[in-house]
């Protein structure tokens, strides 16, 4: 899958759109993605494939929107204790690290 993602992101960018790749970096506990996982990001917001299963995918977009239109890179926390993990919508607690950078 994670082909699919990098070939769709390298089309956006073939046809002068910008883009934005997240990746998992790390995660400890309960995560819904390994390690490596990746979402493309484009600059009108659409998006293939999945950093989270759903619950941080959101804000990972509007993080990666910022790369795109700045250039800057970004190192993103997000972390669930179990009390708070039902909320966000995770089974149980955890914590993924997802980088976001811009494709030049």
């Amino acid at each position: 899958m994670s082909d699919d993602i990098l070939e769709q992101a390298a089309n956006w960018r073939a046809n002068g759109t910008g883009v934005a790749i997240a990746t998992v970096v790390s995660t400890w506990g309960s995560s819904p993605r390994p390690v490596g996982s990746q979402l493309a990001v484009d600059a009108g917001g659409k998006f293939v494939g999945s950093v989270s299963g759903g619950c941080i995918e959101g804000a990972v977009i509007k993080e990666a929107l910022d790369a795109i239109a700045t250039g800057r890179p970004r190192l993103l926390d997000f972390g669930v204790t179990n009390e708070q993990a039902w909320e966000v919508g995770l089974a149980c607690g955890g914590k993924v690290q997802v980088f976001v950078e811009r494709l030049d």
